[in-house]
């Protein structure tokens, strides 16, 4: 008795994820270089905007969105510290536990790192018109949300 298969026929793969890691791995090695001069990498740039954007930050709430290990946290937030672009505080509403903040430095960092990340866009994406950015852009949360990515969140800090 011959089986009947119930799955759906093969088809020819149409090359899409190759493309996806061929432009993903071009992307993050033009913004390594685009950034260079502000003297931070791209896993400071990441860690910057989170922080910005979430307010009451703290190590444990940020290694967790990012899939970093908390110790491996604390060396980020370290060599933040360091470069002058976030410091500790101690938390208002529980004074044993310390939340992040960007500096002033930090904050003049992000703002050069926000215009650049927009000529980063504009230049990866020359080739698209406005309509198909926007259709590229929600595909991409498409498939971010298909896969169980965390939205705004590059991969590459689970690997830190």
């Amino acid at each position: 008795m011959k089986s009947v298969s119930t799955s759906r026929p093969e088809s020819r793969p149409t090359g899409a994820a190759f493309l996806l890691a061929q432009l993903g791995a071009h992307a993050a090695d033009r913004f390594a270089e685009r950034i260079k001069g502000l003297r931070i990498r791209p896993r400071h740039a990441g860690i910057l905007r989170l922080i910005a954007r979430t307010p009451s930050c703290n190590q444990r709430a940020l290694a967790k969105r990012l899939g970093v290990l908390p110790s491996r946290m604390v060396v980020l937030i370290d060599e933040m510290t360091k470069m002058g672009l976030a410091q500790r505080k101690r938390s208002i509403k529980d004074r044993r536990h310390s939340e992040l903040v960007l500096t002033k430095r930090g904050q003049r960092v992000l703002e050069k790192l926000s215009h650049l990340a927009m000529k980063h866009e504009e230049a990866l994406l020359a080739g698209l018109t406005a309509k198909e950015r926007e259709t590229f852009a929600a595909l991409g949360r498409k498939i971010v949300h298909h896969q169980g990515l965390t939205p705004d969140v590059h991969p590459g800090y689970r690997k830190l």
